[in-house]
Parts: structure tokens; sequence; C-alpha cells
């Protein structure tokens, strides 16, 4: 087991805190961001007509803000969690959160919804970052990637119940009710992570608060070929994710008028997410990241060709079993492919964990939610777009991930990797 600093190993940097507890935590300081993003879906319809949305496809903003908002915030928060350490900041970012999701509930216009919802965004940018830095501080290697797996695993437990749980707190209100729940269940895990979480950041490993200081970790971050290539690789296949959330509530509704079903079809797909983040986290010691996201991007392309080629040549719309079970097949390559590019990525840059998972989410989360937005916003009421998107964007990131290892897939550059 690999630790930033060869003298303090897991159990000393997380002073009495069990392993499964702080996967439990990470898992939901992550997954406050997708609560964030996937409860809401059920209620987009109603939001719009409540708020005067006349275009379907400008309910997608109520995403897009929020992810532009996450994604622009972790440039400070890295550097921010190198100074100050990880605590402060962390906790600052989930005040926002909380105040943010009050504030919605009582906001006229969806200009204003869409301003407190980057708001939203900004706060929530501390829960991934720095959670992220956390995980970097106390394990390396194959622990990392292993232990990234398994709160990727819990954290998907989020979007299987997200969906459903807004579906059921719309029997009991309208959608206000939605931000007024994310607001309690920040409090929440705020108080759990205020109490329990001890302060990660070895004082060997703190950076000066400058501009010059920021400035060279930045370039330290963007001159590694292989933590930039499979950032860039993750920016173009989070896309794809991305722009299924934006179009994910007229898919499944306007396409295949699923109704209150849409969650439960939603939660199924998720599942496969889930397992996959649960059999990488079982398998990553043995095969390693490389081999197993290399084949993971490989058969990402292949079922999304099938897909693409069914959904031109085929029947329209595309049978509904049919969709869900290639849409399921993408999303289980996908899990093996997100968890292992990220930690690919933050490997060999342990020395700067905070400012590296500072820029390399900035870079992932507003580069994938332009693509997701431009994928989301092409939706014509078919499917096609989004399938040709989830296709092209796993083309380019094959790419960038044969740039970064000099054209060479399934090899590992070390024994830990």
């Amino acid at each position: 087991m690999v630790v930033t600093n060869p003298s303090q190993n897991p159990s000393a940097r997380l002073q009495g805190v069990g392993k499964t507890e702080f996967i439990a935590m990470m898992a939901a300081l992550m997954a406050l961001n997708a609560l964030a993003i996937d409860i809401m879906l059920p209620g987009l319809q109603q939001i719009g007509e409540s708020l005067g949305v006349e275009d379907p496809n400008h309910r997608q903003y109520v995403v897009s803000a929020y992810l532009f908002g996450f994604g622009v915030a972790q440039l400070l928060y890295g550097p921010l969690s190198d100074r100050f350490g990880r605590r402060k900041p962390l906790l600052a970012g989930l005040g926002i959160y909380i105040v943010s999701a009050i504030a919605v509930v009582f906001i006229p216009s969806f200009a204003g919804l869409l301003i407190l919802r980057f708001i939203q965004g900004l706060g929530s940018a501390a829960t991934r970052v720095i959670s992220v830095s956390i995980v970097r501080d106390v394990y390396g290697g194959r622990a990392m990637a292993e232990v990234m797996s398994l709160i990727m695993m819990v954290f998907m437990i989020v979007p299987i119940i997200a969906p459903g749980t807004g579906q059921v707190v719309l029997f009991f209100g309208n959608w206000h009710l939605i931000f007024a729940f994310i607001a309690v269940v920040g409090i929440i895990v705020t108080w759990w992570v205020a109490r329990r979480l001890p302060e990660t950041l070895h004082e060997d490993d703190v950076r000066p608060f400058t501009a010059s200081s920021v400035l060279a970790g930045f370039i330290i971050v963007l001159t590694n070929r292989v933590a930039l290539c499979y950032t860039l690789a993750s920016t173009f296949i989070l896309g794809a994710l991305f722009g299924f959330i934006n179009s994910a509530e007229q898919v499944y509704n306007q396409i295949y008028g699923l109704g209150v079903w849409f969650p439960v079809a939603f939660a199924a797909v998720a599942v496969f997410m889930s397992l996959s983040a649960f059999l990488n986290s079982r398998l990553v010691g043995r095969f390693g990241m490389r081999r197993l996201s290399h084949g993971a991007l490989i058969g990402f392309i292949t079922t999304t060709l099938i897909w693409l080629l069914i959904q031109i040549f085929g029947p329209q719309p595309m049978p509904f079993p049919l969709f869900l079970l290639l849409f399921a097949l993408t999303m289980f390559q996908f899990g093996w492919i997100a968890s292992n590019f990220n930690s690919l990525a933050m490997e060999p840059l342990g020395h700067v964990a905070g400012t590296a998972s500072s820029v390399l989410g900035f870079m992932g989360t507003v580069g994938g939610a332009a693509i997701g937005a431009l994928i989301g916003q092409s939706f014509n009421d078919t499917a096609l777009p989004m399938v040709a998107g989830f296709f092209t964007v796993s083309i380019i990131g094959l790419a960038f991930v044969l740039i970064g290892e000099k054209g060479k897939l399934f090899h590992p550059h070390n024994p830990k990797v």
C-alpha cells in the first residue's frame, strides 16, 4: 500500500476513522453533486411550466448551469486546499451548497434559478476536488484505484435512487420541495464531516497560495503528458454522460412515454454503473488500471457503434428493451473508464494533489458540460444525436489515450498501475 508520505499510513493519516467510514464519507461528499443533478430530473418539466420556459430543450440549462459552476470553482478549491488544508475549504463549499439550495425555494424566475444553480455548483465543487485530494493524501497506486472504485460504487447508489426520490417528493409538493430536500441532506453530510474528518494534508505538502505558486502547480499538471491526456480522454467520455443527463427526461418521456416510470429506467442503468465500479475494485489490484480501462474503452466504442448502426438503420423508435440493454452495456463500461482514468491522471501528481485535482476537475467538468450541452441541445425527438455523440466522443477519447501512452494500450508502466 502506497501513501503520499512514506512516514504515514492510512490509519495514522485518518486518526481513527476506519476504512469503511472513510469510503462512505467520501462517497457521501461526491454523492451531493449527483444528488443536486439527478433528483430534479423528474421535476424539469414542472420547473419549466412553473417558470414559463417555452422551449423544452431550455429546461436542460438547469443541469448545465450547475455543471459550469461546478467546473469553474474547481480551479480555486485545489490551491486553497493545498495551502489551508482540506477541512476549511471543504466546509466552506458545503455551506455555499446548502445556502444556495435553500435560496432556490424562494426564487421567482428561471433566470434567478439558473444563477443560484451556478452558485450551488460553485459550492459543490469543493466536494469533488477535495475528496479526491483526500483520497490521494492517504492512498496511492492500485490502492487508490481500489478505494476510488469502492467510493464510486457507493456513490452510484445516488443516481439509482435520486430520480425516484425526486418523483416521490413531487407527490408531496411542487419542485421547490426538491431543493429543500437537497439542503437537508447537505446539512447532514456537513455535520458528519465536521465531526469526524481529520486534516489529511501533510505539512510537507503545504504549498503557498500565491499567483506564482498556483501557476507553477498548473504548469506541472498541464505539462505531464499522461495526466493531461487521460484528463482530456475523461472529458470527452464525461461529455457523453452529461449529454444523456441533459436529455434523459426528454428521451424517456417524449420518445418512450415512460412518465412516472422514468426513474425506474434511469435507476436500471445506474445499477450497471454501480456494479461496474464494484467489479473494478475487485479486479484492479490483479489486472491494473490500464488493462481494465483500455479494454472498457474499446468495448465502449464497439457497443456505441452497434447502437448507432441500429439507431440509423433499424426501426424508429428503437424498441425500448433493446435501447435500455445497449445503454446499460455502455454505462457498465463507462464505470471502468471513469474511475481508472481519474486515478491514472492523478497518479503522477501526488505532490500537488490539490492543485492537480482542481485543474483536472475543471477541465473534465467544464469541457464535459460543454460537450454534454451540445449533445443535449441537439435533441430532435429521436435518440440519434445522443447515440452519435456517444460514439464520437469515445473515438476522440481513444485518440488521447493513445497519445498519452505513446501508442501502446494495455501495458502497465509499473506493477502498481
